[in-house]
């Protein structure tokens, strides 16, 4: 059959190609809510192994070393939730007195946009209105979001129990699957992804921990209220790519104008999170996130998209762990191995174009 098919113009396969893949993404995107908790599930799961393999060796049996493992995660959990509560506690009793000085900082740019642009009052206030009724909107479908996220975690326990408890079957249903021939090969992936998982996530949490010390630190220098809030919420909102960073700026620079007078403060902690981003960008994303997984920029932007694309903000996190875990088979399978180097960040010097000319040329050299 394979030969079949690699006997067949380029064009033919192209299309058989790409109608599979447009079969799988129709596929994931239809079943997106029976999928999404499982995938998270999964990496969860893989990350949770070691602990619940030492309880294991430790005689502890596997359903209570699974039930710890869980308990473990829930109790982390809880306590970052309750950090965050006491913080928008003491957030929300101050709200009466930003909500006043906000007005009066709308009212003072409804003057200015007045008489530098001769706008009318009644056309500012028909604008904030509309922007007003927009952002209400988008609550609404962010409300919505976040109910569905609820029914999502309440899953994910469940599928990361029983994924570990079946662990055994379903490694040994992947290794029955191919054949016999190919049990090696099997067995690297399965290695690699397992680490590859583990290595990312344990550095996607350290990547957090350090820029929420930053985002606080500077804050604090700064004079910023609510210092330890908001920069926990910046280094949260940073795990999501690209957009989260701007959010994170926007958020205590809000606080900030409400809070202080003049734009001194605004402007610095502008310049103090910029700073910041240019650290965790190109030094702890680098050393600690991207090495881990060894996907190069370029694609990581791409499937970032794509991910945001087909399962929203989830799909924005997930997609470069399933994206390394395609570079890993990509690499064992003969047939894919320049798929697994186009997403790969080992960039070579010279293109085959060029070997290939350099070829030609020896060889004409050598016939005269």
């Amino acid at each position: 059959m394979k030969e079949i098919f690699k006997d067949r113009p380029f064009y033919f396969r192209s299309t058989i190609t790409l109608l599979g893949i447009i079969l799988f993404i129709y596929v994931l995107s239809v079943l997106t809510d029976i999928l999404l908790p499982i995938a998270f599930a999964s990496f969860l799961a893989v990350l949770l192994n070691p602990f619940c393999n030492w309880l294991q060796k430790h005689k502890v049996p596997r359903t209570l070393s699974i039930t710890l493992g869980l308990l473990l995660v829930a109790l982390v959990v809880a306590g970052l939730l309750y950090f965050l509560s006491t913080q928008i506690m003491q957030f929300g009793d101050t709200l009466p007195v930003m909500k006043e000085k906000l007005l009066a900082i709308v009212e003072q740019m409804k003057e200015w946009a007045t008489l530098k642009f001769g706008i009318a009052e009644s056309k500012e206030n028909q604008m904030i209105k509309d922007g007003l009724n927009k952002s209400q909107a988008m609550l609404g479908k962010t409300l919505h979001g976040v109910l569905s996220l609820f029914a999502i975690v309440v899953l994910i326990p469940v599928y990361i129990f029983f994924m570990l408890l079946y662990k055994t079957l379903l490694l040994n249903f992947l290794y029955e699957v191919f054949a016999e021939e190919n049990s090696k090969q099997v067995s690297e992936v399965l290695v690699e992804t397992k680490n590859a998982i583990q290595s990312y996530i344990v550095g996607l949490m350290l990547e957090t921990l350090i820029v929420a010390v930053l985002n606080t630190g500077a804050l604090l220098i700064l004079g910023v209220k609510y210092a330890i809030l908001l920069g926990c919420i910046g280094a949260l909102l940073n795990l999501i790519p690209y957009l989260g960073g701007i959010i994170a700026i926007a958020l205590p620079v809000l606080i900030s104008l409400v809070t202080k007078d003049g734009f001194g403060t605004p402007l610095a902690v502008i310049i103090a999170y910029m700073v910041i981003q240019f650290i965790d960008n190109h030094v702890f994303v680098p050393k600690i996130v991207s090495s881990k997984v060894q996907i190069n920029a370029l694609m990581s932007i791409v499937v970032v998209l794509l991910g945001n694309q087909l399962w929203g903000v989830p799909g924005m996190f997930l997609s470069i762990p399933f994206v390394a875990i395609l570079k890993i088979v990509f690499d064992r399978v003969e047939g894919l191995k320049p798929w697994g180097k186009l997403l790969g960040d080992n960039i070579p010097t010279r293109h085959m174009g060029e070997i290939w000319r350099n070829r030609l040329r020896r060889k004409v050299v050598l016939d005269k």
